[in-house]
């Protein structure tokens, strides 16, 4: 796995494939490249496709600094590796957390985007799915092994993520955690738990309608499933309001985040990389 040094030292994972229009991946909040596997098995003929590992997770340094663990250091970082390759302009999808860089950046150097995909997450985040996500964070799962974690995630994950089979679930195990002797561990430095609680200690959530805003002129697409806990329909339906132009998918019996294997998914990445050429 090729790695760089951020500019202030961190060394960042990443990886490198495909030909054509740059798009960069950026993971959500606890995940890590891994989860755009299937982007690179069905677009690398179409698209140079860049994973990103931010800093903390997956392949990536965890940072000493746990405050460093915010969305300004890490559009930082995803500009950082745009240079270390020689790229002047990238399109982005970002899931999650990584749509959210993606539309600061938007802000703030739109002139390094080319477009932006998001999975699943928009300008109004549900106070219910962050709840859900506090719950976790930082802890390790409890799970013996993948198989374990395959059986009883098939059962937890049945009302928002029904139809989805054990193997599934496996290969969701393997890509977010890490087998140790003693169950399964976090790909993830835990003190990211503490950097969330520290950003939302006024309990204020930001006005982050301008970010999405600031997308005006760029191709834009959306991904949202059906049971999502973060992206509302009423969001959805905004977003779609303020850009008619949206290229949109909503993905049934998924919830926070689409896999980005299912058809609808699939279909929107393709018509979003088709407005990049």
């Amino acid at each position: 796995m090729p790695r760089f040094a951020a500019d202030d030292g961190l060394g960042l994972a990443y990886d490198d494939a495909g030909q054509g229009p740059v798009l960069l991946c950026l993971a959500g909040l606890t995940r890590n490249m891994d989860d755009f596997q299937p982007v690179v098995d069905r677009f690398a003929d179409r698209a140079r496709i860049l994973r990103l590992d931010t800093r903390g997770r997956g392949g990536s340094d965890h940072d000493p600094d746990f405050m460093n663990y915010n969305l300004i250091r890490e559009g930082r970082d995803a500009l950082n590796l745009l240079d270390h390759l020689g790229i002047a302009r990238a399109a982005i999808l970002g899931t999650s957390r990584g749509g959210l860089i993606a539309m600061m950046l938007a802000a703030g150097h739109k002139d390094r985007l080319a477009g932006v995909c998001l999975n699943d997450i928009g300008p109004m985040i549900e106070p219910r799915g962050l709840a859900y996500i506090m719950d976790y964070l930082g802890k390790r799962p409890g799970y013996a092994d993948y198989d374990d974690a395959a059986e009883k995630l098939s059962v937890k994950m049945a009302a928002r993520f029904p139809g989805v089979s054990r193997d599934q679930w496996r290969a969701y195990a393997t890509r977010l955690w890490d087998q140790a002797p003693d169950g399964l561990a976090l790909r993830y430095d835990p003190q990211l738990r503490h950097a969330v609680a520290e950003a939302s200690a006024t309990g204020a959530m930001p006005d982050l309608w301008p970010l999405f805003d600031a997308l005006d002129g760029l191709p834009v697409a959306l991904i949202r499933g059906a049971n999502s806990d973060i992206l509302s329909p009423d969001t959805a339906a905004e977003m779609r309001r303020r850009r008619p132009d949206l290229i949109y998918a909503e993905i049934p019996d998924r919830g926070h985040v689409p896999f980005l294997d299912e058809p609808q998914a699939v279909a929107a990445i393709g018509a979003f990389l088709e407005r990049l050429t």
